[in-house]
């Protein structure tokens, strides 16, 4: 997956971040969705945006592909979330 890296120390399986910082709508939210399709079930996916519309954009996109939202958090305009996949 392009952008997607682990942090160290974590198991592969559990965490898959997606480094999406620079790209304008639609594309952050089209990328979560491809990431969402491919992860398996109970993986989370660290979305990190630097675009605003990802505020909305995002939690769109995992409420329509069934995830949960843990984690949405704003940072001088870096947008970072977390999302699980469903079991």
């Amino acid at each position: 997956m392009i952008g997607a890296r682990r942090r160290e120390g974590e198991e592969p399986a559990k965490r898959v971040e997606l480094d999406l910082a620079g790209l304008k709508c639609p594309l952050p939210a089209l990328r979560t969705r491809k990431a969402l399709e491919q992860l398996p079930s109970g993986v989370r996916l660290v979305v990190i945006c630097t675009d605003p519309m990802a505020v909305i954009d995002i939690p769109h996109v995992a409420q329509e592909s069934g995830a949960v939202l843990e984690e949405r958090v704003v940072d001088e305009g870096r947008l970072t979330f977390t999302l699980r996949k469903r079991d």
